[in-house]
């Protein structure tokens, strides 16, 4: 049997006393079961979605060769355009259905990858980067909630993203032509790989949970919530307490529709040690799970299972 996400009010968190401690409750024990849950109160106009997606639309609609300029593969296509067929989910090798465009944080930093952005799309960097700093800005929140429901800090785990890798991705999920892959989706089902996931409401349904007894929960397309969910670094760290659910993005009843979607993936900096800490192995049976690795080496791993580096 099928299952809504349960939904958390940010608005809760901001007005502190006991209604925080109910969001900081909903938020921990989701992530704690299932791994996911939608937000709603975040204060991001749905104006200011819609915009996002007009001026994603705008860039995808041009010419191949003009968006292959922004090609970036030097920097393991963290930032920049990457084309269709690309990216894979891990330990499966159909390339997944989709083209994305990857920024991070605007920061005048020699040591940090440097945001490009296409001439060609107007109003693209003003609205792509104002909303990444919105929702880079509201992932400090949560991770603040998750904190104290972990019994640490309020800035434990803001403090490892603070300066960190964290990117907002726009994908395109094209209509699927005749001569699309027959055993490609338009991403296969897999984990993410940081601390947290925000994803903006696609333009289009698809995406779907694993619940814990395999079946799948449909996610409505929904400007109004932002779905949230913790990654394998956040699994890493808790041993497993706070749950990196498998998810997937379907293919369409209707082959001729595009999809859009923004989700902003939440990073430590490199150095960040994800050794699951013995409180943690404590609450979850006494046994590390996973391996003593830190984030740079971790996120690199990753990405060469996924094609995006060698």
């Amino acid at each position: 049997m099928t299952r809504s996400l349960t939904v958390c009010d940010l608005s809760d968190w901001r007005a502190g006393g006991e209604r925080r401690e109910q969001f900081i409750k909903q938020l921990g024990e989701s992530l704690q079961d299932i791994g996911f849950f939608a937000l709603t109160g975040h204060g991001i106009s749905t104006d200011a979605i819609s915009q996002s997606y007009r001026v994603a639309e705008d860039f995808f609609n041009l010419s191949q060769d003009v968006k292959s300029k922004y090609e970036q593969a030097n920097m393991s296509r963290q930032r920049g355009y990457t084309p269709y067929g690309v990216e894979h989910a891990k330990d499966n090798p159909a390339p997944d259905l989709k083209e994305f465009w990857q920024t991070g944080r605007t920061i005048n930093d020699p040591n940090f990858p440097t945001n490009i952005w296409p001439s060609e799309s107007e109003g693209f960097e003003e609205s792509i980067d104002g909303l990444y700093n919105a929702m880079e800005s509201m992932s400090l929140e949560l991770l603040s909630a998750a904190s104290i429901y972990l019994g640490k800090e309020e800035d434990w785990l803001p403090s490892m993203a603070t300066n960190g890798n964290t990117i907002l991705r726009i994908i395109h999920y094209p209509a699927l032509g005749e001569n699309s892959p027959s055993d490609a989706v338009r991403s296969a089902q897999h984990e993410d790989i940081n601390l947290i996931t925000l994803l903006v409401g696609a333009t289009a349904d698809g995406l779907q949970v694993m619940d814990h007894d395999g079946t799948w929960i449909e996610v409505e397309g929904n400007h109004e919530h932002i779905i949230v969910d913790s990654g394998d670094m956040l699994q890493n760290l808790t041993n497993g307490l706070f749950k990196s659910t498998t998810h997937r993005v379907v293919n369409p009843p209707d082959a001729h529709s595009d999809r859009y979607s923004m989700p902003m993936f939440v990073h430590p900096r490199n150095e960040i040690d994800l050794t699951p800490l013995p409180e943690f192995i404590e609450q979850t049976g006494g046994v590390a799970l996973y391996d003593s690795i830190n984030a740079g080496d971790y996120l690199h791993q990753r990405l060469v299972e996924i094609g995006l580096a060698e």
